[in-house]
């Protein structure tokens, strides 16, 4: 596994599936070899371009990991093996949601983060299910990608596509209070 992927992703030594956790850094890394950001750029973007205030790309994408994988936690203590969550796809999936901001996102002539043409032609949630198809990522997963954000509302959500979303969702839509 490439050593800097490791370093922004700890999270992944959680995927068991070691074919899966392989082929999840494998997207991160050619993800961050296409696009105009490097890995260091990542620790201090802001995670999303429509607030006024936002924390890291990194702090906000491992947070929604953390929130993902403690509320499978907790539904799986109080449900049981009533409501089945695939851990491992719910830890790759939620890892992977926005892996293609790193081909939306560019910096202007002033070094200011803005969407680029091709990010605002072909949003993340395509483009990052483009990059993970690549590398032959579960069509469980690629749905997560795809489905996380509006572009998902329309359609049916798995259940760890809902566990991602809500995730997502619970942590960006705070900062729109700010």
């Amino acid at each position: 596994m490439d050593p800097v992927v490791h370093k922004l992703w700890p999270e992944l030594d959680w995927i068991e599936d070691e074919d899966l956790r392989e082929k999840t850094a494998a997207v991160w890394g050619y993800a961050i070899e296409q696009s105009p950001l490097s890995a260091e750029d990542l620790e201090t973007i802001p995670f999303t371009l429509l607030t006024k205030k936002a924390v890291s790309f990194m702090a906000h994408k491992r947070s929604v990991v953390h929130v993902c994988r403690d509320s499978a936690r907790t539904m799986r203590e109080f449900y049981g093996d009533t409501l089945p969550i695939n851990m491992d796809h719910l830890i790759s999936g939620a890892i992977l949601i926005d892996v293609g901001k790193l081909l939306e996102y560019e910096r202007d002539a002033n070094g200011k983060i803005v969407q680029s043409r091709y990010g605002t032609l072909v949003r993340h949630p395509f483009s990052g299910v483009g990059v993970a198809m690549r590398f032959d990522l579960p069509a469980e997963v690629c749905h997560m990608i795809a489905m996380h954000a509006k572009e998902g509302d329309s359609g049916q959500r798995t259940i760890e596509g809902l566990i991602v979303h809500h995730a997502d969702f619970m942590t960006f839509e705070p900062f729109k209070l700010l």
